[in-house]
């Protein structure tokens, strides 16, 4: 039996739930690729409150789906720690996160880190990231975690995946950090150490 619980970080302002079709998809595609297909409809699950902006944390197993709400207090990131870590995995969003907590223990002064595989860019702890030059935004094509914002602006073609070298981000102009919470955020006063 499977003891890991998979989680999905679903946004919802003033009880108005946001992107449950991506949502939806990412959770099928974990018990798919866990051998079922007994899926639930996620939505009957999330009753947020009608005032605010809160993080609702959908847990699930393969047998179980829990929410619960937690207000939304956005965190501000303009320096990331460049770390490296050519074996980390982290390609179904569970609870078990030690291996980005580890690296995250190293961030020192910095508000996050950038996680390096390979020499290649992945993601910070907390978001999918997006680097911009000559008129288009770019994404990591091998990400930690395909996230849902990620997909969803790979979808509408403002995204191309691309493999980005660590060496070449002093090529960019504009950094964006992306996951559910915050949407497609540019952060124009980003430093890399």
């Amino acid at each position: 039996m499977i003891k890991t619980s998979f989680l999905e970080t679903i946004k919802a302002l003033d009880g108005e739930v946001f992107n449950i079709f991506y949502h939806q998809k990412r959770y099928e595609s974990v018990l798919h690729s866990l051998g079922t297909t007994n899926y639930k409809n996620l939505i009957e699950y999330i009753t947020p409150p009608l005032d605010g902006l809160y993080r609702c944390r959908l847990l699930y197993t393969l047998e179980s789906v829990e929410v619960t709400y937690h207000p939304y207090i956005k965190k501000e990131v303009h320096s990331l720690k460049l770390l490296h870590d050519n074996l980390i995995d982290y390609s179904k969003k569970a609870t078990n996160r030690k291996a980005i907590d580890r690296l995250y223990e190293k961030k020192e002064n910095c508000d996050d880190i950038l996680i390096i595989k390979n020499a290649l860019v992945c993601d910070t702890s907390i978001a999918n990231i997006a680097f911009y030059k000559e008129g288009i935004w770019y994404t990591p094509a091998s990400p930690l975690l395909e996230g849902t914002t990620r997909q969803r602006y790979i979808d509408k073609g403002i995204l191309i995946p691309k493999d980005i070298d660590v060496d070449t981000l002093g090529e960019y102009t504009k950094v964006a950090l992306l996951n559910a919470m915050i949407d497609f955020d540019i952060i124009t006063d980003m430093s890399f150490e």
